[in-house]
């Protein structure tokens, strides 16, 4: 497939597979296509252009990496790591142009949306108030509860998270059949034993495992201030609900999963790639335990303030005047 633009070339190819392949004859071709011959003959044997060269190699890399990732990439993205595996500096504007070329795209799954109704023991304010930019780790920890569907059973296994709002990193995560307050008690030990003199604020929605007052009381002995999401306003955690879309749109796309063991092996498979492995644009491409590795060892860590998003701001303009 050629990436340059030249005239006729949509001709040029037809005429060139189909003489291969079905052995017709290239006058009546040219012929019908209403094109010399002499020019189709230059086209097959001009010199590549350094460009187009540039181009094919390219494209070679993006098929690599979106079958390696499983359809995951958008171009933003598939630009991003490819500059960073490979120390390259191509822009979007030309890998996103190569990718519509070639016909690849990010797959994405809508999420469903559900809500659990419960009467809680005790709430807290939201004192976060969507204010997700921390400057060095264990400032900010977010965390949820979410579910997955175990395929060609009637069962469900839950996974619960805490995120550091400095790096996105994964605290600590824990994989359980049951939604209860074992699974979300489990979550919080691990992230205290990593990370035993944190006293971050702690950010969760009115789920009936943060609202109990033994799970609050856990937190007044490690002298965090709890905060919570208001009712229906699931943007007051957007970062821990950005994490669900990301890993449920990601995670069945790079693996196979068939059972109960496929799924939580994939689970923490995916969890240890998003760590480690997945660069991330905000972080200049470096991934959530290379900043957290780079800022915990700095006297002063670096500050990386998030992006504007230009649609909310436009919103606000219109109708927050």
């Amino acid at each position: 497939m050629r990436l340059g633009k030249v005239r006729h070339e949509s001709k040029y190819l037809a005429i060139k597979y189909f003489y291969n392949e079905k052995h017709w004859s290239i006058v009546w071709m040219c012929r019908q296509l209403e094109i010399s011959r002499a020019a189709y003959y230059k086209w097959i044997q001009r010199d590549i252009p350094e460009q187009e060269q540039e181009n094919e190699k390219l494209a070679g890399l993006i098929r690599e990496y979106d079958q390696r990732f499983g359809h995951i990439l958008g171009y933003r993205r598939m630009a991003d790591w490819i500059n960073y595996f490979n120390h390259t500096n191509y822009k979007r504007k030309r890998v996103h142009r190569i990718m519509k070329k070639l016909n690849v795209h990010a797959l994405i799954r809508q999420k469903k949306k559900k809500y659990r109704v419960g009467k809680p023991e005790t709430i807290a304010e939201n004192i976060l108030q969507r204010d997700f930019y921390a400057t060095a780790p264990n400032q900010k920890w977010t965390t949820d509860v979410t579910e997955f569907k175990v395929p060609g059973e009637k069962k469900k296994l839950y996974l619960s998270v805490i995120l550091d709002l400095y790096d996105r990193y994964p605290v600590a995560f824990v994989i359980s059949r049951r939604n209860d307050n074992t699974l979300v008690f489990r979550t919080f030990d691990k992230a205290i034993a990593s990370n035993p003199s944190a006293k971050p604020i702690f950010h969760s929605d009115r789920g009936f495992q943060y609202t109990s007052r033994a799970f609050q009381n856990r937190l007044k002995e490690q002298e965090m201030e709890q905060s919570m999401s208001r009712v229906g306003h699931c943007i007051d955690n957007g970062p821990t609900e950005g994490f669900w879309g990301i890993i449920k749109t990601e995670m069945y796309q790079m693996y196979r999963i068939t059972n109960e063991a496929s799924l939580r092996s994939a689970i923490k498979d995916y969890i240890q790639f998003y760590s480690e492995k997945r660069p991330q644009g905000r972080y200049g491409c470096k991934t959530p335990f290379e900043v957290r590795t780079e800022a915990l060892q700095a006297t002063r860590p670096q500050d990386y303030p998030i992006p504007e998003n230009k649609r909310i701001q436009k919103y606000k303009e219109k109708w927050c005047a």
